[in-house]
């Protein structure tokens, strides 16, 4: 046990001291724990013992990182990008292993080392990848969405590998076939599963952990959720990240998305630095130098040709040719899998160990090489492929639709209340609670809601706190608030931050904490009361103003409407009951694309489009002429399950059952 402490705490602090230094030095985090390995690993120091413990434990890193990952998707969207996923994808894999299988070949090598050897050169990482993009903010861009519905067949196509290579290694073409049949029927079993228990069983789960208002109980939860889809794929002997994708993948278009990725981020970014601080401990740097000229040829070559293919193949699918090489930028390094199947084909003996080296130090350097590549890829690309700079997509600007909004902490009463006030004047807001009922009637609504704990970094950098002109703080906990405040200065140390007490007791004190204005209840009651007092006593209203003015320098709001009650009745069975206004966005490929909407017969479903977006531009109650186009945003009105079927059919067509 002292051994196993020393090691860790060893680990933990060559980790903290390498990306301490890295981050001075302005270098990718990711190359600081690859450094941690190299040095910790067995050509290194070699302090570590249990190796094979850690790499158990790292692989939960990739678990956490693909639920991440699935919690920015949704069903109908992935139906959407079917045309990337096992279009593009399954051309990539094919030609990129077809290419070096033959390149292979003509060196020497015989089928069967040469399948493997190419087959894993062909795949990429979804861990460095999918991470460096949503650092930089590229993952909503169309080059992400197509380098990650690259990624996704890659991983499917692990599966079917995984079980070829030792048939193959046993030469039992028969069982070969009938081995990868029974895979791909098992991982339709098993796809089916998750999501009816992701459709209708999480939803109501989490709707009842919400409800007990206890951050350590969602936060379980969410563990619980994230290693049970991965735990029951692996069962099938299918990947634990592909379970734990389609489990992400189905609360992706819930209320809870916000918190749920901000909760498992943590873990996933520790884990996530374990993982590859385990991929450095298998690069022999002794190695590396002795065989330099011949590995940094072969990288080379590797990764141009790998952008290439992808690149071709993109473009042949119809993607936009800047989206196609910034793709083949991003996917040109070897992949995490990769070493699992070195592994696997050493231990079968297709591959030798100085073999084995070279792939392991191609996969290491290809991917220590690859947070440049994305960082620089639009700027290589508008020049590569003659793009004017101001087509290429602005690099870091992660909240592109926020900007100058208001942040309301809290959606109770005087939550609503200035929500309202700033809908009336549309001016642009984003309102955060944890009371799932009260999002839930906001976004019926069509106000802009989210469900978080706005005392958490990730939630309120979703919101676009560093872009926010203004931070309105309704709640009255005094500690609370001056959490909140802390965290508001560290996300954003310029935003202005307006708060709400009892009194004005505390008041110096929430100044020195960041908080711009105070507004004190008992103050503001007083003075309107006094101004009631006034008024009906006969003095003019420009004298009432006047002086109540010289008290403060904020008006006050007479104005009460309806509103939400903190205390009203979860009514879950009357939620169905409740038209409601739903937003989606059509891909280029819907099915509705280039109809008229007076052809969708939208109204025998009785569903509407209340509004448009297109180009920037708003279009209220647009007519039955009207002919939709790629990229247009709708605002769907109708009943929950009714918009839902509507949203299936303007995107995939067929009958919305």
């Amino acid at each position: 046990m002292q051994e196993l402490f020393i090691e860790v705490f060893g680990l933990l602090l060559s980790a903290v001291a390498s990306v301490w230094l890295f981050k001075r030095l302005g270098l990718p985090v990711i190359l600081a724990y690859l450094v941690t390995g190299i040095m910790a690993g067995p050509h290194g120091f070699d302090w570590l013992a249990n190796e094979s413990q850690m790499q158990a434990i790292a692989e939960l890193g990739i678990v956490f990182l693909l639920f991440s990952l699935g919690l920015e998707f949704s069903l109908p969207r992935l139906i959407a990008m079917r045309n990337i996923v096992f279009g593009v994808g399954l051309l990539q894999v094919l030609l990129s292993s077809g290419a070096f299988f033959i390149c292979l070949l003509i060196f020497g090598f015989d089928k069967l080392s040469a399948f493997a050897v190419a087959t894993l050169v062909a795949l990429s990482s979804t861990a460095v990848v999918v991470k460096c993009l949503k650092d930089s903010g590229q993952l909503q861009k169309r080059r992400g969405q197509l380098a990650v519905g690259v990624l996704l067949f890659q991983d499917l196509a692990v599966v079917p590998l995984l079980i070829a290579i030792p048939l193959l290694a046993s030469n039992t073409d028969q069982s070969l076939f009938v081995s990868l049949g029974f895979a791909l029927l098992k991982g339709a079993l098993v796809c089916a599963l998750l999501w009816a228990i992701g459709k209708w069983l999480l939803p109501l789960i989490f709707n009842e952990v919400a409800r007990m208002r206890n951050e350590e109980l969602f936060v379980l939860t969410t563990l619980l959720v994230t290693l049970f889809a991965g735990g029951l794929t692996h069962w099938f002997g299918l990947s634990m990240a592909l379970g734990a994708f389609l489990a992400g993948m189905m609360l992706g278009e819930s209320q809870y998305r916000h918190q749920l990725e901000s909760d498992i981020r943590p873990f996933r970014d520790i884990l996530m630095g374990l993982f590859f601080v385990t991929v450095g401990m298998q690069l022999s740097v002794i190695y590396v130098f002795s065989h330099l000229h011949i590995v940094l040829a072969l990288l080379v070559i590797m990764m141009v040709c790998k952008c290439l293919i992808l690149a071709v193949v993109a473009q042949a699918m119809g993607e936009r040719k800047n989206d196609a090489v910034s793709a083949g930028l991003m996917l040109c390094q070897m992949g995490e899998f990769g070493f699992v199947l070195v592994a696997l084909a050493k231990s079968y003996g297709i591959l030798d160990s100085e073999l084995s080296s070279l792939l392991i130090a191609l996969g290491v350097l290809s991917m220590a090489i690859t947070p440049y590549l994305i960082d620089w890829a639009p700027v290589w690309v508008s020049r590569l492929v003659f793009v004017p700079a101001e087509h290429v997509d602005d690099l870091h600007s992660t909240h592109d639709e926020l900007s100058d909004h208001v942040i309301v902490c809290g959606y109770g009463r005087v939550g609503q209340n200035i929500s309202r006030f700033l809908q009336a004047e549309a001016l642009p807001f984003v309102a955060i609670d944890l009371d799932p009922y009260l999002v839930r009637q906001g976004r019926h609504a069509n106000y802009p809601l989210m469900f978080g704990d706005v005392t958490q970094k990730s939630i309120l950098a979703g919101a676009g706190a560093a872009q926010a002109q203004l931070v309105v703080i309704t709640f009255t906990d005094l500690n609370k608030v001056k959490l909140v405040t802390e965290v508001i200065k560290e996300v954003a140390p310029k935003v202005n931050i307006l708060a709400r007490m009892p009194d004005d007791a505390h008041l110096d004190e929430l100044k020195e904490a960041g908080v711009s204005e105070v507004v004190p209840e008992s103050l503001e009651a007083s003075l309107m009361l006094a101004s009631h007092v006034l008024f009906m006593s006969g003095v003019p209203m420009k004298r009432i103003i006047r002086r109540v003015s010289q008290e403060r320098e904020n008006r006050y709001s007479l104005l009460h409407s309806f509103y939400i009650s903190d205390e009203a009745p979860h009514r879950e069975g009357s939620t169905d009951m409740l038209e409601y206004l739903h937003v989606m966005a059509l891909a280029d490929n819907a099915y509705a694309v280039g109809k008229k909407i007076s052809e969708l017969n939208l109204t025998q479903r009785r569903v509407s489009i209340t509004a448009m977006r297109r180009g920037g531009r708003e279009v209220e109650n647009p007519s039955l002429d009207t002919i939709l186009l790629g990229q247009d945003v709708l605002v769907l009105r109708g009943k929950p399950r009714r918009v839902e079927r509507c949203e299936r059919f303007l995107l995939n067509g067929g009958e919305a059952l």
